[in-house]
């Protein structure tokens, strides 16, 4: 077998606790290069990623892969196994790597207060050190701020073998992709070019395939007026050859109906119909090929509350210790009940150090407050769907109309053994939502997210009267929703807040 390929022929797969299978009839050829993996969240795109490398096999079909085959997960909560033989390489590749990903020689020993953009780094580059066949890498970009990012595209592109990338960057996926997999069960169709022009591709083709329903649904509509009209002629000309309700002697009648019968005159219209019943019978059938993707309805609306505090929280001034000697230094902080907070900075510059401890100063009931951090245990994950599903009947209908209003299934997410870390977030946010809280609390609340769950998200926070403490590197994300920016820049051996007006970067 070729090493320069990964090939799928044919492949079924399905997770035991669900009754439909996630991919049917599924034929891939991903050759050598960047390819992309694009779909809504809990699509399935992270086990595609996990038949590609052989870490999980297919119910049916076959899939070819190459020996080395490494995959770097979305998650960080545990350091790489061989980061501690990078860290210390001399060999050039490794000082490279290091160097052009920003790696410290320190971060295995201060791997639990890293950043979650800094351990991602690291993540990545003990994987390209490795040089294997297959590089899987499950949403890389999440957590990283605009430097890092530029990084992280740089070192990605040196990789010469099989890339398979999945993620909701678009500016990522354009830059190092020539194709991309639309994942979209039971289906994941491969189109040629970087994400943007698969996608136009992927709506013309949607497009094309609605104007053909729509005409054969206008031509199943003619055939049936036409057949309506036929029936009703075959009708009257089954009742003009029929003798019955004539007199016995009305001989000139009979022998009118007879002659009709023997020149098969009025025998025309019963044919006439039997052909129009065909050809309708054949446009029904045309009609229910063309298969038009069911849409669902998207958005939706945060119904928060303005609490009647004067403040909803308040710090005084003074320094939060990020671990290896650094800390954080920030003036006295405090939050209205209206105030909408952008808290912005570097990787590991503090910001969900900071969070933490502001969370933890709040003078709310905990129900008043949503609080969603920035990346949640693979156990609380699990811990927040078995929450739902243990609602009464009428609470979990509520809650999984938000989650189908923010771009997932309901029922696929309930039959999931453990929801995606984007659609852990979307329940833990409609959980918080069912609670009309007074304050919301997000920590890099896009990511994870697919693109129009982003866009529902800004739409309904946008519209909500409780207060907004908002922490991402989405710029357009927080000048639409924020009012006040908490800025974290570097300052001598540490970092120091200061308080201003949130504005568009120069």
């Amino acid at each position: 077998m070729s090493q320069t390929e990964i090939l799928f022929h044919q492949v079924a797969f399905a997770y035991e606790t669900s009754p439909a299978p996630l991919f049917e009839n599924l034929d891939l050829h991903l050759p050598l290069g960047w390819t992309g993996i694009a779909g809504a969240n809990g699509a399935g795109k992270t086990t595609l990623l996990r038949l590609a490398i052989g870490e999980l096999a297919p119910r049916q079909g076959r899939i070819q892969v190459p020996a080395s085959a490494l995959y770097c997960a979305q998650r960080t909560d545990e350091a790489p196994p061989l980061l501690e033989s990078f860290l210390t390489a001399a060999e050039s590749a490794a000082c490279l790597l290091r160097g052009r990903l920003g790696v410290e020689e320190d971060w295995l020993e201060r791997w639990d207060s890293l950043s979650h953009g800094e351990r991602k780094r690291a993540q990545l580059g003990v994987a390209l050190w490795q040089e294997p066949s297959v590089l899987a890498v499950d949403e890389p970009t999440n957590h990283l701020d605009l430097r890092a990012k530029a990084l992280l595209g740089e070192a990605l592109r040196s990789f010469r073998g099989i890339g398979l990338l999945v993620s909701h960057d678009r500016q990522l996926l354009d830059l190092l992709c020539r194709q991309c997999v639309f994942v979209d069960p039971p289906a994941a169709p491969l189109r040629p070019g970087n994400f943007t022009q698969g996608n136009e591709q992927a709506r013309l083709e949607a497009e094309r395939t609605r104007r053909q329903r729509e005409l054969a649904r206008e031509e199943n509509r003619r055939l049936e007026e036409e057949a309506h009209r036929r029936r009703e002629e075959a009708a009257r000309s089954q009742a003009r050859r029929s003798k019955s309700g004539l007199a016995p002697k009305d001989h000139d009648a009979r022998f009118k109906r007879n002659r009709a019968r023997v020149s098969g005159k009025d025998g025309t219209a019963g044919k006439l119909l039997r052909q129009m019943d065909a050809r309708l019978e054949q446009a029904q059938e045309r009609l229910e090929t063309i298969k038009v993707k069911k849409t669902y309805a998207l958005g939706i609306w945060m119904a928060g509350a303005r609490s009647h505090r004067r403040t909803l929280f308040s710090l005084p001034e003074g320094e939060l210790s990020l671990g290896g000697g650094r800390c954080l230094r920030h003036p006295a902080l405090s939050m209205g009940p209206q105030d909408r907070v952008a808290l912005v900075g570097p990787n590991g510059g503090g910001k969900s150090t900071l969070v933490r401890r502001l969370v933890g100063a709040l003078d709310l009931p905990a129900p008043q407050v949503v609080y969603l951090p920035q990346e949640l245990p693979l156990s609380a994950a699990r811990g927040v769907l078995d929450q739902a599903r243990s609602l009464p009947r009428a609470e979990l209908g509520r809650l999984m109309s938000v989650v189908s209003c923010l771009g997932s299934r309901p029922q696929r997410l309930l039959d999931t053994a453990a929801p995606s870390p984007g659609e852990a977030r979307k329940l833990l946010l409609a959980l918080g939502i069912l609670r009309t809280p007074h304050l919301i609390v997000m920590d890099e609340p896009t990511n994870h997210l697919d693109l129009p769950s982003i866009q529902c998200l800004e739409e309904a926070l946008a519209g909500c009267p409780c207060g907004l403490l908002l922490v991402s590197h989405d710029q357009p994300f927080l000048e639409r929703l924020a009012r006040t920016c908490w800025q974290i820049g570097s300052e001598g051996e540490g970092w120091e807040l200061r308080v201003g007006e949130m504005r568009a970067p120069a």
